[in-house]
């Protein structure tokens, strides 16, 4: 079993039930899944970037992301329906819990200048969103192959009530926070 996922059954499960004044274990806020997204703007104009985008989402997701098309065409964009502008991957169970073990303990603390996750990249029922500026922070992700660096999202979504109960789920888990409250 994963790291991960044995400090949440064994530590954070009880923890939080006697935090949050639940009755029922399975009332605990859990993680649903994460999902990693990179925008390719410039896919429109350079097919190659697809494929070399894929590559990366592949060794850092453990499987194979989808590309993700525009839905209706913008002329202001010169993008058309149908042309592919970005890739995404949704990891749920184990691959997930890996994924966010060596966020937390490997990725986040090689960031630069790195004082914490701020509270308001939380939305109202829970669900973290952050970003990155570079693939390069990732182990997996070979220096020598990149040909320009991309920015990337992630999202940690979960079951949490409130953006509280959230916060008080990843902190257990590891996740580094900025000191204070939430606003």
């Amino acid at each position: 079993m994963n790291r991960l996922k044995e400090k949440y059954i064994n530590e954070v499960v009880k923890k939080l039930q006697d935090e949050l004044g639940l009755k029922n274990k399975l009332s605990v806020p859990a993680i649903k899944k994460v999902v990693i997204s990179m925008g390719l703007g410039e896919a429109k104009d350079n097919a190659s970037v697809i494929d070399k985008a894929k590559i990366y989402l592949t060794a850092l997701a453990g499987q194979k992301p989808m590309v993700t098309v525009a839905k209706k065409s913008i002329a202001a964009f010169k993008v058309t329906q149908g042309q592919p502008i970005g890739m995404m991957v949704t990891l749920r169970g184990d691959r997930m819990y890996s994924f966010l073990d060596k966020l937390i303990n490997v990725v986040l603390p090689k960031v630069r200048d790195f004082r914490g996750i701020s509270d308001k990249s939380f939305d109202g029922f829970g669900n973290l969103n952050m970003g990155f500026k570079e693939q390069t922070i990732f182990a997996e992700v070979d220096y020598k192959t990149v040909d320009k660096t991309r920015g990337m999202a992630i999202t940690i979504t979960t079951t949490a009530k409130n953006k509280d109960q959230g916060k008080k789920l990843l902190e257990g888990l590891g996740m580094p926070f900025t000191k204070g409250g939430i606003s």
